[in-house]
């Protein structure tokens, strides 16, 4: 029997913000305990990445299982409020989605969460395959009054506007687990169910559930520069933690956790008060703390408890393995990037050799990560790096290894001419510079 899916995206969660991937315990405690337990009975990747280092390139890969770079939204790093009316900035209705490809194999869908891919009336979450949707369309919004960095209201049932009171980790959680409630009779029938719980945690502003007061202070503010702290941004992973907890008590009362495929990530590495450790840089590099990303996927009935792999795999690759596990099809016209890993996960010793491609136009950022190498190119300037053995990427062994550099710098060159170039009006939003906070 085909499983029940729920796919869960963190925002700017750090590579090692999570126990379970070495994060240290905050001065309240365990910061992650039930995404912890998740990752001791099932599979944790160590070698796994985001699409990008940035929130909604990752989400159209996430999306059409494609990189991002295929569609002109997917190159804007990232979306901004200029999208809308803008259609060609958002994700287009007639492309193939993971979520309208799984509602075809006869899944229902549903997305709980940030959106991010362009506004309606030309794009939206129920245009791209979902049936149910609650949320934000935006990047970020403040947690409490729920408007977004233009001031704009910005939550949504379908594309009617909600008034809910609460701190909004908590509205998506309650939510979600409303959903695993109205969908089991239908599941335990033989309907499996399709859900997306896109948390805009621990993304910006710092605000934990007890800070209500802060959201007038940062209305104008919503990047929040001259607030937060490490501990403040501890207790918001903390509560999407507590929500997916409830969400996995809810799928144990409806008989369902055996049979639901559960898969945690990132959309990209973490930001300012995040822990990447071992790893260098953050949101917006290439550098592996922009990039690598936890993932970890529970299914009891389908993956071996407290298995690791270190498998090479990106964002789309994820999406390609849901959709293989659920029985729908790639569309023929929209072949897909994304290679499954369904086989990693029945057998977690087992190894696909699979290069990945990275493009930023900020700073000009290209990377190749091939094997044990990595290729990488930064405001002109290029390396070579053995990434098992420095993670860090301190070694730069270009000179060293010239056969090597030069070839996998030409592998990257050939890829690039496979996507559409990078144009002239793409847009780049950083938030701050180094006027802003010393280098990371």
């Amino acid at each position: 029997m085909r499983p029940n899916i729920i796919f869960i995206v963190a925002d700017d969660l750090g590579f090692a913000d999570l126990g379970c991937y070495g994060g240290r315990d905050a001065a309240f405690g365990k910061v992650s305990p039930n995404l912890d337990r998740l990752a001791a009975g099932g599979l944790r990747m160590t070698q796994g990445y985001s699409n990008s280092p940035v929130c909604s390139p990752t989400r159209f890969a996430l999306m059409t299982m494609r990189y991002q770079y295929r569609l002109r939204g997917g190159l804007e790093e990232p979306i901004s409020s200029r999208s809308k009316g803008n259609p060609r900035l958002g994700l287009p209705p007639e492309i193939p989605t993971l979520p309208s490809l799984l509602r075809e194999a006869g899944y229902s869908t549903a997305l709980v969460g940030k959106w991010h891919l362009g506004y309606p009336p030309a794009c939206g979450p129920q245009r791209s395959g979902y049936d149910d949707f609650y949320g934000i369309m935006a990047g970020g919004v403040d947690y409490f009054s729920h408007c977004s960095g233009s001031g704009d209201h910005d939550l949504f049932e379908g594309e009617d506007e909600r008034h809910d009171v609460g701190y909004l980790t908590d509205l998506l959680s309650q939510r979600a687990v409303e959903h695993v409630h109205s969908r089991a009779p239908a599941a335990r029938a033989g309907t499996p169910f399709f859900l997306s719980l896109h948390y805009t945690a621990p993304h910006w502003p710092w605000e934990t559930r007890d800070d209500a007061h802060l959201a007038a202070e940062v209305a104008s503010n919503l990047f929040h520069l001259d607030g937060g702290d490490v501990e403040t941004y501890r207790r918001m992973i903390h509560h999407m933690d507590e929500g997916i907890g409830q969400l996995m008590q809810a799928l144990r009362d409806e008989g369902l956790l055996d049979d639901t495929l559960i898969v945690f990530t990132s959309d990209n590495g973490g930001e300012r008060f995040s822990d990447n450790w071992p790893l260098v840089g953050g949101k917006m590099d290439l550098t592996e703390g922009g990039i690598r990303v936890p993932w970890i996927a529970h299914w009891p009935a389908g993956i071996p408890a407290g298995a690791t792999s270190e498998q090479l795999c990106m964002s789309m690759d994820w999406s390609a393995t849901l959709l293989e596990i659920g029985g729908g099809r790639a569309h023929p016209d929209y072949p897909i990037d994304g290679v499954s890993l369904a086989k990693i996960l029945h057998d977690p010793s087992q190894c696909i050799e699979r290069p990945l491609y990275w493009r930023m136009n900020h700073r000009h950022q290209r990377a190749l990560r091939k094997g044990d190498w990595k290729y990488l190119k930064v405001d002109g300037n290029e390396y070579l790096f053995n990434i098992a053995r420095d993670a860090r990427e301190r070694a730069n062994l270009a000179h060293r290894h010239p056969d090597r550099f030069d070839q996998l710098r030409a592998e990257w060159q050939a890829w690039e001419q496979t996507v559409p170039p990078v144009p002239e009006d793409a847009g780049v939003s950083l938030g701050y510079s180094a006027k802003d906070m010393p280098q990371r």
